[in-house]
């Protein structure tokens, strides 16, 4: 009986990781050069996505939280 739940237990928890891999996607490395924006200050302001190549010159609107035109450009690029 304890080798029953032992190995019932284990397909569960087979079953939960990979319930959790499908729910995460593909995921990118976190290293130099995969990022998705580049925000330039000075000597010029821009934002650029890089998935996209959307480019706006108003840093300081974006880190204020304006990205709709980053998410409207990202769900054009995807249909």
């Amino acid at each position: 009986m304890r080798m029953l739940k032992s190995k019932l237990f284990d397909l569960k928890e087979k079953e939960h990781k990979e319930k959790i891999e499908d729910l995460k996607g593909i995921q990118k490395d976190i290293a130099w050069g995969s990022q998705i924006r580049s925000y330039v200050f000075c000597p010029y302001t821009m934002v650029k996505d890089h998935r996209t190549n959307y480019e706006v010159g108003n840093v300081q609107a974006v880190m204020d939280g304006e990205i709709d035109d980053f998410m409207e450009s990202y769900l054009r690029m995807n249909i």
